[in-house]
């Protein structure tokens, strides 16, 4: 694979990513998937999928898991419904976590990723060891299966993301980068956060956001790339001091406007690959 791919966050029946034939449109090469419905997941639908993207040229590189109930519409929502926090929906997300990533198997793909949700600050608290001991059974379930499991950031600090990654003590625990999650929630300023996280760093997002008037109380602001407070140029040069050659995944959530979310993710590809030619020389 050449250094930089460019890739797009795609859905085939759920979550908020673009569709398959946005990215045949526009000609990228890698995918992360957001995983489809329970009924979805069969060996046939894999099958056919693999088959549709050998014949596009796509590689797909994350699946990513997701649940029903979770919301977010506001950060006390999000820390309430999001990932395998939640006491009362853990065991469940965690059985479908294990599918989702026998699901990725079938589709050759050796990463799986979630938002795990709000780890509690408190590591001694039964809370934060309930997650250590939940996020150590999925680990060991993808390796298994030869798999990695990526933490997306964004809900954490990055010192508490590594804290979390050390407590857990899994050697196929990582990270994938969303620089602008970091904004939206107040989390940390996101180029200094991915030279903390850097060693961990699997996978990455590009998109963007604006801080909010009262970070970490309310949301920031997505955007389209390029045009927010991330500095884009800024964190493809970190990455490349950090090593990360990786696919660089476009997300772009408005998959309620359909053209101008596909217009946006053709603006970013097109930004991308500026930068790679300005920073790589190729």
């Amino acid at each position: 694979m050449d250094k930089w791919p460019i890739g797009i966050f795609t859905s085939l029946d759920a979550g908020l990513g673009a569709r398959l034939e946005v990215v045949a449109e526009l000609g990228a090469t890698t995918i992360q998937l957001h995983a489809p419905s329970r009924q979805m997941r069969t060996a046939e639908h894999a099958q056919q999928l693999r088959r549709q993207l050998d014949q596009l040229g796509v590689q797909l590189t994350c699946v990513f898991g997701g649940f029903e109930g979770e919301s977010y519409a506001d950060i006390p929502t999000v820390r309430r419904t999001v990932g395998l926090v939640p006491p009362e929906t853990r065991a469940s997300r965690l059985q479908e976590m294990k599918e989702i990533a026998d699901f990725a198997l079938l589709l050759d793909c050796r990463s799986v990723a979630l938002h795990l949700g709000f780890i509690p600050h408190e590591t001694g608290s039964p809370l934060y060891q309930d997650v250590v001991q939940v996020t150590r059974e999925l680990c060991d379930y993808c390796a298994g299966k030869q798999q990695n499991l990526h933490l997306e950031t964004g809900q954490e600090t990055a010192d508490g993301l590594l804290q979390f990654i050390q407590d857990v003590q899994r050697p196929n625990l990582f990270i994938n980068f969303d620089p602008a999650n970091m904004i939206l929630y107040g989390t940390g300023e996101p180029i200094e956060a991915l030279r903390k996280v850097g060693a961990y760093v699997r996978s990455v997002h590009c998109k963007d956001a604006r801080w909010a008037d009262r970070p970490g109380e309310e949301w920031g602001q997505e955007v389209p790339l390029g045009e927010g407070q991330v500095d884009i140029e800024k964190y493809l040069r970190t990455l490349a001091e950090i090593g990360y050659f990786g696919p660089l995944t476009i997300e772009r959530e408005i998959p309620h406007e359909p053209e101008r979310q596909k217009a946006e993710i053709g603006k970013a590809i097109q930004l991308l690959v500026r930068l790679r030619s300005e920073i790589l020389g190729s």
